[in-house]
């Protein structure tokens, strides 16, 4: 249970770091300078996506042998390595705070943003590896909430820090080592 939270936890947290979904994170709470219900949105689209991704991936392991599995884990995780290599960038459409409130716009525009996200995907992924729905959406949610809470809290003066090029290869070298270990129980 800890390892399947902890590793959750940790691929989320670095992964989301200079995310699109970080970057919206700033733009909302500069948009309606309410940081508390931009949390809440994030927290609420959060649990919603990653419940559902994390539900996908323990269908998918029950569906698939173990050996299969680790195989496909260990492509995805190491794709997620190279994706994460690529800085992010907030498109115009993902800017559009709408006339709802923080809340409301923060929980919409979020799960939005979050479908087929690397987040979101590598959700999947430990759910599959793990098949724990409830203990992976709980790690994935906390990274989530630590890193959007960082977007928010200290807003745009750590923007400029978000995309520096050591948290982006620390969350590669992390997808890179998920990778490798599936990839190893895939040949025992």
């Amino acid at each position: 249970m800890l390892e399947t939270i902890l590793s959750s936890f940790a691929v989320v947290a670095l992964s989301e770091m200079g995310d699109k979904t970080q970057l919206l994170a700033f733009s909302l709470v500069a948009r309606f300078k309410k940081p508390v219900p931009v949390l809440a949105g994030i927290f609420v689209a959060t649990i919603l996506n990653h419940l559902l991704a994390a539900s996908v991936g323990s269908w998918v392991a029950a569906q698939v042998t173990p050996r299969t599995i680790a195989f496909v884990l260990a492509a995805v995780f190491i794709a997620f390595g190279f994706w994460t290599l690529k800085p992010d960038t907030l498109d115009e459409d993902e800017k559009k705070e709408g006339k709802w409130g923080a809340f409301v716009t923060t929980t919409f525009l979020f799960f939005l943003v979050e479908m087929g996200d690397k987040t979101q995907l590598a959700t999947i992924a430990l759910a599959a590896r793990y098949g724990n729905i409830l203990w992976v959406t709980f790690g994935t949610t906390l990274g989530m909430m630590f890193s959007d809470g960082i977007a928010v809290f200290l807003g745009h003066k750590f923007a400029h820090q978000a995309q520096h090029p050591l948290i982006r290869w620390s969350a590669a070298i992390l997808f890179f080592g998920f990778g490798v270990a599936s990839l190893v129980s895939a040949v025992r």
